[in-house]
Formats: C-alpha cells, structure tokens, sequence
C-alpha cells in the first residue's frame, strides 16, 4: 500500500475472537482515498476468511475523528472519466463486503463522522457512539451529492429525515443519531471502549454458522415482499435445524451449562 515503507493507512488487530481495524491517517483525517478503501477492503476480507475472527470492530485510531469521509481532492483530480468510474467502484464493494461478511460488525464512532464515513458506518450491523460523535452528509455544500451512501441512509433512516440529511447537509450530534435509528447506543468518551468490547465479547460467543445464516438471511429478506420473505425464513429455519450448533445450544440449555459450538 502506497509507498515503500510507509505507514499503512489501517491498522488490524485480532485477540479472543475480535478483530479491530482501525482507520489510521490522522494528517487526512482518514479520507476514504482509494488507498484507504483498498487498506480497509483487504482487512475485511482477512478477517471473513479468518475462522478465528467470530466479530468484527470497526474504529479509528483517533477519538476526534472517525473519518471526514471521500477524498475531495480525488474527486477534483483531472483524469478520464472511465478511471475515476473505476475508482468509486471501491465503495460499493466496501460496502457489500461488510454486509455479506457472515460475522457480526460494530462500529465504534467517535468524532467526526461524515460523508462516505457514515455509509462506511451505516454497512455495520451496529454503532455505539461517544457522545460527543457528530454525523452528516455535508457533501452538498461543496458541490457534490452522498450518492454511494443513500442507499444505506434509506434502509435506516425514515424518508423524511433522510432527506433532509442528504439534502441540507447539516450535522446532527449523537443523541439524534440515536433518535432517528443511526445509532444504536450512546455513551460517554470514557465508558466508548468498554462498552464496545462487552457488546464485541458476547457476539463472538455466538454460534459462528448460526450467526452467518441468520445475518445472512437478514440481508436477503430485507428486500423481499412479505411472503417471499416468509417462505424464505421457514426454508432457513428448517436447515438450522440440521446444524449440530443448534441441538449443542439446546441441549446446553437444559443441562445449564456454557455450549460448546463446532461451527457446523
């Protein structure tokens, strides 16, 4: 990534089962460069295809700034336009990347979270935010448009207050992100990292193949008319019950006793 010997734009950590990549250019204020974006999709795709990962958190290294959101200076840059149409390519395969990981995703926002940054966000199955995090879509005011991102806005977000992020650009704090169904939970700068972690620890006990049917099919049926969906769920349900992890939980259950998950 970038030049020889320098300082990798993400850093990834993995320990008990929970993988942290960290966003960690703080002179760019972790722009979405296609530096970055490569960084991030390279350390997702490790951990989907590391079977020790069993959760995936999502942060940066500063607790000022998440992320400022695209590379401004890229969207000016003067090339062809078949190449910057190959670049943005990068955010929506971000984007389904983390969505079809098959293991659960927090986000941890503090700071600045803005532009392509809160879609990078929103991809997560959850955020828990500091109270002093800020979120938007300021791409209007300098002439530009959250076109990746609304996508992910809408399935979140009720249309109303959806447009009018994506159309006033204004920021709103934490606690009408969680108002508004952005946000999952808000705490204090000082509780963010433990709060986090408890939430990282109990979804990495999970069973992992019932853990990846179930976002799976979370994702698929999101889309689906009503009974389409319903008769795709029975057809899951009816598989999970085939797995060995289920009759383990079950039987745990009753003989009240930690499970003990083969993953199969």
């Amino acid at each position: 990534m970038g030049e020889s010997g320098a300082q990798p734009p993400v850093r990834i950590e993995i320990a008990d089962g929970i993988a942290t990549i960290a966003l960690d250019d703080p002179q760019t204020r972790n722009a979405l460069s296609d530096e970055m974006l490569d960084a991030l999709i390279a350390a997702f795709e490790r951990c989907r295809d590391d079977d020790a990962v069993r959760c995936v958190v999502l942060a940066s290294t500063s607790d000022r700034t998440f992320s400022a959101g695209g590379n401004l200076a890229g969207f000016a840059a003067d090339l062809p336009l078949v190449h910057k149409y190959r670049s943005i390519d990068r955010f929506p395969r971000l984007f389904r990347l983390i969505l079809d990981l098959g293991k659960p995703t927090i986000c941890r926002a503090s700071g600045h979270v803005l532009a392509g940054a809160l879609g990078l966000a929103l991809a997560c199955d959850l955020i828990v935010a500091s109270e002093d995090a800020t979120f938007g879509t300021p791409e209007i005011n300098v002439g530009v448009f959250p076109f990746m991102i609304m996508a992910l806005i809408y399935r979140d977000v009720g249309r109303k207050k959806a447009s009018e992020l994506l159309l006033l650009g204004e920021r709103i704090d934490a606690r009408e992100a969680e108002r508004i169904g952005i946000v999952n939970r808000v705490v204090p700068q000082a509780e963010l990292d433990e709060s986090v972690h408890a939430w990282a620890t109990k979804l990495a006990r999970s069973s992992p193949v019932l853990m990846r049917m179930g976002k799976d099919a979370m994702s698929r049926q999101l889309d689906l008319a009503l009974d389409d969906a319903l008769d795709f769920l029975r057809g899951q349900l009816a598989l999970a019950f085939s797995t060995e992890d289920i009759q383990e939980g079950v039987t745990a259950f009753f003989e009240k006793r930690e499970p003990e998950w083969k993953g199969r």
